[in-house]
């Protein structure tokens, strides 16, 4: 059924009843007509006739709906653009376009290449050249160190290196590598293993110090990556004589103790380098290949006072009165007047050439390191102080008792005996009277006796330049308690080294002028040219009138009637004293063992040479009459035969010990 036109102007067309207008519902389903467009704002609604109760509910619902704000309504969504293509028609466009990113892209290339060939070019050819070449060290030749004769003590020899390349080395042959390798070599197999699989290496110190031989066979493997360079290794030709001073060198090529350890700088030099150029093959040196060295510069050699021919008879002498009298460890020091070291030897000892292979106690220069109350042979400076101060002479006479009290402590002689009637101040100091010392320095003031310590040398280094040297003990007098300072006058509760205390004789024999202790006379160059060492510092202690006192009354010391007869060299008038002192033990906690000692001079007319004992813990004999002064004997004979001393010819005058 097709509908019938209407008429134009949308009248209805005749014979057709028009149909009722529906009312427009607004949004949100309230029903009601739509305001015109057209009709003025504020008009109010148009009037209706009355309806019924569906229309009123409808009218009423058109009212809420006014009364309510619009709903916002979706915004429209644009119409999609037509997505617009390129289309170059033209040839000359697309080929113009292609040469561009060409050229783009050749620019990169361009670029990178000055990059490289200009900006960077040093770098990349430095790289370029660590593949080729590799730094090998260059160890300065060490300086000698010679005796005063310039017999070598320690010198330096051609040896050889032994390296890895582990990036050559075949891994399954690494375990047969490492087993012959430290076989050959006295090495750690573990270590070598480990050392020759380091990832990301092309060298690897195996060994140094190898000698020429041990080098050739190690080449003679042909094992792939292991390869050997020059070097240097350090030589002991007299073995273990004056090693506690000399010292060693150790396997990184620095000194471990001893003049080599004081003196390392000096005698190392400065090290140089060369860079060598390997095949890319075996990793083998290419010969006439590129390289750069930087020469080293040799270390001075270092000329001693020692004498290799004393300081070998001090060892002898003294490893013999060791184990003779079962102690537990000894020391001997020889040295002129005027303070030079000529032999310095210490009991246990070591062989340098083989230092991996000795303990800690070898290895110590006892004669410096070792700190022991002097006891008797302390004496000397006690009455020293008593000469130089005017409070006694060596006539002064005591009556002294085998013991005394002070306070609430007994001192006593290292001997019972009856009193000493009229007992000269020489006598006392002969018969190694400690009752007798402390009867003597009564009048003395404690700040004084420190202050003659001290300026012998107590309480501080003695300034010979070995390392691990010990100042001793000795408190200052405001630490004092009551009775300390009658054991600070026979020389207990203080301590000194060896050198200390036979720097104390040195100083009687040198006419009160103590001088420092002097080991190296010098250094010497590559081409063997000596430079004296400077002038050590010296001052005056006491008068030299005192000094001849004391030489006297120390004469007496080693006479019949002294207490070391057995430090007699016929020919020679002999100057000396004792020393039985009990002896500290840090790991005791107390007093254990007996120091025995001897230090005297020869001829005592006119002083040469000074020689000073100690033997540690003597367990067979343990008087230093009995034990040290023997050893005084043979050493000193020896030194005054080897230095051509002649005997002086006179007598000995006649130490008044008693008064009549």
């Amino acid at each position: 059924m097709t509908d019938r036109p209407r008429t134009p102007g949308g009248a209805v067309p005749p014979g057709r009843r028009p149909r009722p207008a529906t009312p427009r519902r607004r949004p949100g389903g309230g029903a009601g007509t739509l305001p015109d467009p057209a009709a003025p704002r504020g008009s109010g609604p148009r009037k209706a006739a009355p309806a019924s109760g569906r229309t009123q509910d409808r009218t009423q619902d058109r009212a809420q709906e006014r009364t309510q704000p619009p709903r916002p309504r979706p915004p429209r969504r644009p119409p999609p653009r037509r997505r617009q293509t390129m289309r170059l028609k033209d040839p000359m466009k697309r080929l113009n376009a292609g040469l561009l990113i060409i050229a783009f892209v050749l620019s990169l290339f361009a670029g990178r290449l000055v990059q490289l060939q200009g900006i960077d070019s040093g770098k990349y050819e430095a790289l370029a050249m660590d593949q080729r070449l590799r730094r090998i060290e260059l160890p300065a030749v060490r300086g000698t160190i010679t005796d005063a004769s310039g017999r070598p003590l320690a010198l330096t020899q051609e040896a050889r290196g032994v390296f890895a390349d582990p990036s050559l080395i075949d891994p399954a042959k690494r375990t047969e590598v490492a087993a012959r390798l430290s076989s050959m070599l006295g090495l750690d197999v573990q270590k070598v293993l480990e050392a020759i699989s380091t990832p990301d290496s092309r060298y690897v110190v195996l060994a140094h110090s190898v000698t020429p031989e041990k080098g050739r066979l190690v080449l003679s493997l042909g094992y792939r990556g292991i390869g050997v360079v020059p070097e240097s290794r350090r030589s002991y030709p007299s073995d273990a004589v004056a090693a506690n001073v000399v010292g060693f060198v150790n396997q990184a090529g620095d000194g471990g103790a001893g003049l080599e350890y004081a003196q390392n700088k000096l005698l190392k030099g400065v090290p140089g380098w060369q860079r060598v150029e390997i095949s890319a093959g075996d990793g083998q040196h290419i010969p006439m290949g590129e390289g750069q060295t930087q020469e080293p510069v040799p270390g001075q050699g270092l000329r001693l006072h020692l004498d290799q021919d004393i300081q070998w008879e001090a060892q002898t002498a003294l490893a013999d009165a060791v184990k003779e009298f079962k102690a537990e460890s000894g020391t001997v020091v020889v040295m002129t007047p005027d303070g030079r070291v000529l032999a310095m030897a210490s009991v246990p000892t070591f062989d340098p050439n083989e230092y991996a292979k000795a303990d800690s106690s070898e290895l110590q220069n006892r004669v410096v390191q070792e700190a022991f109350e002097p006891g008797s042979t302390g004496k000397v400076i006690t009455a020293g102080a008593l000469l130089e101060e005017g409070l006694v002479t060596p006539e002064s006479t005591f009556d002294v008792p085998d013991h005394l009290w002070k306070y609430d402590k007994k001192f006593k002689d290292s001997h019972e005996h009856e009193t000493y009637k009229n007992i000269t101040f020489g006598g006392i100091l002969a018969k190694s009277s400690n009752v007798g010392t402390i009867m003597a320095s009564e009048n003395l003031p404690d700040d004084k006796l420190y202050n003659y310590l001290t300026a012998f040398g107590f309480g501080a280094e003695t300034g010979v330049g070995l390392p691990g040297e010990t100042r001793g003990l000795l408190h200052p007098p405001s630490t004092w308690s009551g009775t300390d300072r009658y054991p600070i006058s026979f020389g207990q509760t203080v301590s000194v080294n060896s050198l200390q205390m036979a720097s104390v004789y040195a100083t009687i024999a040198n006419g009160g002028v103590r001088v420092t202790p002097t080991l190296v006379a010098g250094t010497l160059d590559e081409d063997g040219a000596f430079t004296a060492a400077p002038a050590p510092a010296s001052r005056r202690v006491i008068s030299e009138a005192t000094s001849h006192q004391l030489i006297r009354m120390l004469e007496g010391a080693v006479g019949r009637e002294g207490t070391a007869p057995a430090a007699q060299i016929p020919g020679y008038r002999v100057a000396g004293k004792t020393g039985t002192a009990e002896r500290y033990v840090e790991k005791a906690g107390g007093y254990k063992g007996y120091t025995a000692s001897f230090a005297g001079m020869a001829p005592a007319d006119d002083p040469q040479l000074v020689v000073q004992v100690v033997l540690q813990d003597p367990k067979k004999k343990y008087y230093g009459g009995d034990t040290a002064a023997p050893v005084f004997q043979k050493v000193m004979s020896f030194a005054l035969k080897s230095r051509k001393v002649p005997p002086t010819g006179t007598v000995a005058p006649t130490l008044k010990m008693f008064a009549d």
